[in-house]
Order: C-alpha cells, then structure tokens, then sequence
C-alpha cells in the first residue's frame, strides 16, 4: 500500500519521522508522501527524516498560539487547524494522488495540536479526495495525568467519525518504567513503526520477491472497510544464522530453496501467528470483538509454509468467529528474523477505551470543582482578614 503520511503535532511527527527512518532501514516501499504539521516550531526542528519543505507550521497568525503551540488546548488546536485550512490544502497539491492508495493521518490524542487539530484535519481530506483516509491515534498513559486523559476522550469519537477506521495504540501498554521518558517514547516510536510498516508495505513491488500468497493494497483496504477502531498485533522470531558458503549461496539465489522440513516450517508459521495475537496488542483489546483479520507473516522466502499459513488463518476464523480473515506472506531474502503482522480490525470490547473514558470524567469533574473555588480562593489571597486595606486606585 503506497501511503500520504500527515504526522500531526508533536507526537504525530516524531511517528512519521521514525516511520520513514525504519522503511529505509528494512528497504521497504510505503511512504510516497510524508508531511508533519504543528503549531511549535520547535517540534518541527526536530525532525530528522521529514523534508524540511514538508514542515508546516500553522497558528502562527492566531495570537494564542504564534508558532509556540497551544499549550495542550485541544479546543484551540481545532481552531487554529481550521483557521489555517487552505495552507493545509496547498501542501497537500504537492502530494501524487495518482500514486498513492491512501492517506495516514497519525495524531498523539493527550496534547493539544494533533487531539484537536488532527481529527478535524482528516475529515477535509476526506471530503476532499476519494482515497481512504485512515487515522493513528496514539492514547497517552495513565501517567502523562488527568488532563492528557480528558483531551484524548474528547478526541477520540471525533477521530474514529473523521476517517475511515482507526488504528489505535496506548502508550500506557507500552511504557517503561525503567527508562526515560525520551527513551521510552523513542521506543514505542519504533514498536509503531514496525508494526505499521511490516503491515501496509506487504505486497508492494520494492526489489523483494514477489510471493503468490502476497497481500495487496485491495486486502488490505478491504479489511479496513469495517470503520471503527482497528489494532495490531505482532510477534517475530529470530532465525538460526546460516554458515559457510552454501548458507550464504541459498541467500544470494534467485529463486528460494525449500525447507529442509516442510512440518517444521509450517509450524514455525503457525506458531508465529498465534503468538502474534496472543502478545501485547497495540491497544488492550478482545480479539474475538474483531470483524475482518488480516495477516500478514514476513521473512526469508525459505522459512514460508502454505499450509502453516492456512493452518493459522483458519486458527484466527475459529478465535473471532469470523471467516473474513485474509493471510498472505512478504519474502524478504535479507531478514534475520520471521514476523508475523495481524490486523484486527473493528474491534467493539476495547477495555482501554472505556478505562480512558472514566480517567476522564474523574478529571473533567475535578476540574470544575477546582474552577468553582478558584474565585474565592483568590479572593481571600488578596484580601486582608478584617478588609481594613484601602487598594491603590481605588478597588472595590
């Protein structure tokens, strides 16, 4: 799938950024476009991999925000994004619409600029163009606190009802506690991007051999057709390094050789898919909720197995209840480790959602309460005890 990426605010254009970082590194094909928008120049300086000609900073003209962002205001962020509009449309003409399957519009739902300004940017895009336009929102753990709870419950409907189905990853499954937080960001940074990358790049015609069970961007458009909130799941293993010249020929010859055993092989596929869904999802979700499941199992050429294949696409029908599960394989002869990649798409029993939604009412109720003694508060800060002070100018 031949993707338009639009990373929105700072979390949005750190994920482009390492998106198009780990595509060159494993030599696949995906971003044809890939733009970052925020309201902080900042941010966007930071940037290592994003044509700086593909920076646009909006709100600079909008006196509350002047290029220095929106203070995590998700309700200005929309503002300022809609302000801004037409300068959005300009950047996207230089995007080759002819070229691409889709647009990916990848927004961080804690802050201000991509929980406000992201949804309402991807609803224009697709009023504007034909292609689908999908979402990644990214939800922010329960230690980035209440207020970060309450945007990204906010934005969250209006996400999911801006694009044609959204990819959903929690950073709170994702955090380490033993790291930084700029490494732990850099971290899952990298998880999404390998996921995202080993998912939609499969099938695309960039030097690696085409398979006969390869998906395509129509499988995966139309597992993503559902709407909704869709997750990934993902597992790989790493592979016996193969010695001596005939090791290094089998890797070097045009077409794959095959398995020395093909029960081995096909139950190295199977497991992989299995452990795939039964690990860490980008989002807690209850995979049998799923509607539509695609699969997608990556490596050397060698390592593949129809039947080990079809042994776990029909493993997953049985675990969702649904025969609307596609699985194909990406041959990748340079790999060192075989991947499986597995979209679940419309799930409904996402526990992370309804747990993100009471955070956020807990905070928007502690808010008001905060808001309706602030008043007297200060009040009484600024006033003597017995009120025998006469303020300068006359204040009454």
């Amino acid at each position: 799938m031949k993707l338009a990426i639009i990373g929105f605010g700072n979390a949005g254009g750190k994920i482009a950024d390492t998106l198009l970082e780990y595509e060159f590194e494993t030599g696949r094909s995906l971003c044809r476009s890939v733009f970052a928008v925020n309201t902080a120049q900042v941010d966007l300086a930071r940037l290592e991999h994003v044509p700086e000609d593909n920076r646009v900073l909006i709100g600079q003209t909008d006196a509350r925000s002047k290029g220095h962002g929106v203070g995590g205001d998700p309700d200005l962020g929309a503002e300022v994004a809609e302000q801004d509009r037409y300068e959005l449309e300009r950047a996207l003409d230089e995007v080759p619409i002819h070229e691409i399957d889709a647009f990916l519009v990848i927004a961080g739902l804690g802050g201000g600029t991509g929980s406000g300004g992201g949804p309402i940017f991807a609803e224009k895009v697709r009023e504007i163009y034909d292609e689908p336009v999908y979402g990644l929102g990214i939800l922010p753990s329960a230690e980035e606190g209440g207020r970060a709870s309450l945007n990204a419950a906010r934005s969250f409907p209006t996400f999911v009802g801006a694009v044609d189905n959204l990819l959903v990853f929690d950073n709170d499954t994702w955090r380490q506690s033993a790291a930084s937080v700029e490494e732990t960001y850099e971290h899952t940074n990298r998880e999404i991007a390998k996921r995202v990358v080993t998912l939609l790049s499969a099938g695309e015609i960039d030097g690696s051999q085409v398979s006969e069970n390869a998906m395509d961007s129509s499988d995966i458009r139309r597992t993503l057709d559902t709407g909704g909130v869709s997750v990934i799941a993902y597992a790989e293993s790493e592979l016996e390094e193969t010695t001596g010249p005939q090791g290094l020929l089998d890797r070097l010859r045009a077409t794959p050789r095959e398995p020395e055993n093909g029960a081995d092989a096909a139950t190295k596929v199977n497991s992989i898919i299995r452990k795939a869904v039964r690990s860490r999802l980008t989002c807690r979700a209850e995979v049998e909720s799923a509607e539509r499941s695609l699969i997608v199992v990556s490596g050397p050429p060698e390592e593949f197995s129809r039947k080990g294949l079809e042994t776990g696409r029909q493993w997953l029908e049985q675990v969702t209840g649904s025969v609307e599960v596609l699985a194909g394989d990406d041959p990748r002869r340079s790999a060192d480790s075989l991947s499986a990649a597995v979209l679940l798409s419309n799930v409904t029993d996402v526990p992370r959602i309804d747990q993100l939604q009471e955070q956020a009412v807990a905070a928007q109720e502690n808010i008001v309460d905060q808001e309706s003694t602030r008043e007297d508060d200060i009040e009484t800060l600024i006033t003597d005890d017995y009120g025998e002070l006469d303020p300068v100018g006359g204040r009454e």
